[in-house]
């Protein structure tokens, strides 16, 4: 007996072909098209050719002859990682604006946000099969352990514009930490130089003799407060956009690591009553605002972030403020 499948939200603008190969993936195409030509395959009780574009409430005839193609409902994506369809409608919940242009998440922590070796699931992969006919391209980026404000491109003259905007700093950033440690100056500007998680006053000294020069980083920072003498609330507006920039800074610049920094963190202990609720992995950092000028309009736009959960139970004991 045939069944009926929904089409989800998630899955919405996806051509027929293409749905079938998601949830079908080891079923050859002639056999689709077979299917399709027969009547067999079918989008609202009408006949089809494969090249539809389905909505969001579509349903679909599944005939039973096509059963045994059917596996754990996972995609492989080019580059060998795997990610499901839960996966893609966990991401689809993440989304704070989406519009011909750009799409802005607030990501979670611990998602990656740039494919590689090793990595099963991220933003850049993701977005492409959350918006097949969109031309996806990122134009920043957030650490894997960092939550918060991610806007990715959705066409060329969007990608070209925001890339425009990042390097020439009318795109704002800013970020809220919890500090393992006292910042003594209320507010001030880092401003030295970074090679690989290092920190130089000069941009002629060379990393481990590979002869690469450092970059310059500049960080400008703002105490909002300071808990049981132990933790500071700090926000972060970064001036420059260096691998683990804000981590660096606080630990060698600081002297006092993010929360929950286990690279860069490593032999600063807790000190305090809260030091117990504070022993976690996660790391207490969250690009929690970024503001930019709409590549379709050029007005400007400001989208803002959640704390995750695990920051908001220290945010209420501590009784830290929002920016």
């Amino acid at each position: 007996m045939a069944e009926v499948k929904t089409v989800s939200q998630t899955e919405d603008g996806t051509r027929l072909l293409r749905w079938f190969g998601r949830h079908f993936p080891s079923m050859p195409n002639a056999e689709f098209h077979k299917l399709c030509r027969g009547g067999q395959i079918r989008v609202n009780s009408s006949r089809v050719r494969g090249t539809e574009i389905l909505r969001t409430g579509d349903a679909i005839r599944i005939p039973p002859t096509i059963s045994g193609y059917v596996t754990d409902n996972v995609k492989k994506t080019e580059g060998g990682n795997k990610f499901s369809l839960a996966d893609l409608e966990q991401l689809r919940k993440c989304i704070i604006h989406n519009d011909d242009d750009i799409v802005v998440f607030d990501k979670p922590a611990g998602l990656a946000v740039q494919g590689g070796t090793g990595i099963r699931k991220s933003i850049d992969k993701m977005a492409a099969a959350l918006f097949p006919y969109a031309k996806i391209s990122l134009v920043h980026r957030l650490d894997r352990e960092t939550s918060g404000v991610l806007v990715v491109a959705k066409s060329q003259r969007a990608a070209q514009s925001l890339a425009n905007q990042f390097q020439s700093k009318i795109a704002h950033k800013e970020y809220l930490a919890l500090l393992n440690g006292e910042v003594k100056q209320a507010h001030g500007v880092i401003d030295n130089y970074m090679i690989k998680g290092q920190v130089f006053d000069s941009p002629v000294r060379t990393n481990n003799g590979t002869g690469q020069r450092p970059q310059r980083a500049i960080t400008e920072y703002e105490v909002l407060s300071v808990a049981s003498g132990c933790v500071s609330w700090v926000l972060f507006r970064p001036q420059t956009g260096r691998t683990h920039q804000l981590r660096v800074h606080s630990a060698f610049c600081l002297n006092a690591p993010i929360v929950g920094d286990d690279l860069y963190g490593r032999g600063k202990k807790m000190e305090g009553a809260i030091s117990t609720m504070l022993a976690t992995n996660n790391l207490h950092l969250v690009a929690y605002r970024l503001t930019f000028r709409h590549p379709a309009n050029n007005k400007i736009v400001a989208f803002q972030a959640r704390i995750p959960d695990f920051m908001q139970p220290v945010m209420k004991l501590l009784e830290l403020q929002l920016p």
